[in-house]
């Protein structure tokens, strides 16, 4: 394939399949708006009406620095859980239960300067949530 980006096209909260998107180079006559057009196409635009409040669900115990533990204070289970260090190291959680805790271990990462990103779903919906915290 050309340099081209692939990206997901979506369709209301369905995604749909992978399609091209050309860079605009000057020798094929692609205007800048054709790419602009094409990526604004995938993204959904947020009204008042459709935010709801959602509390994170998590807390942190940080009373060991090197392995803090992550709970579940929600009352629901949250879903396909994973876990991003900014060293670069993923970790799949899947299901945490409401209540259940698991320890991420930061052993051989520097504290002052790492960031780890939880990324889950509401369990029996779509909606993905990211929450970060740092040391």
């Amino acid at each position: 394939m050309s340099p081209a980006a692939v990206t997901a096209s979506r369709t209301g909260d369905r995604v749909g399949a992978f399609s091209p998107i050309r860079r605009p180079q000057a020798r094929t006559g692609l205007s800048a708006s054709y790419a602009v057009r094409t990526v604004g196409g995938m993204l959904r635009l947020l009204s008042a009406s459709d935010s709801r409040p959602y509390r994170v669900p998590w807390t942190v115990d940080r009373a060991d620095e090197r392995h803090p533990h992550v709970t579940n204070d929600s009352d629901e289970p949250l879903d396909f859980v994973r876990i991003f260090r900014s060293d670069g190291h993923t970790e799949h959680w899947g299901q945490v239960l409401p209540e259940e805790t698991v320890e991420i271990c930061l052993c051989g990462v520097s504290l002052s300067s790492v960031t780890v990103t939880i990324a889950w779903y509401r369990w029996s919906t779509d909606e993905e949530y990211c929450w970060r915290f740092v040391m």
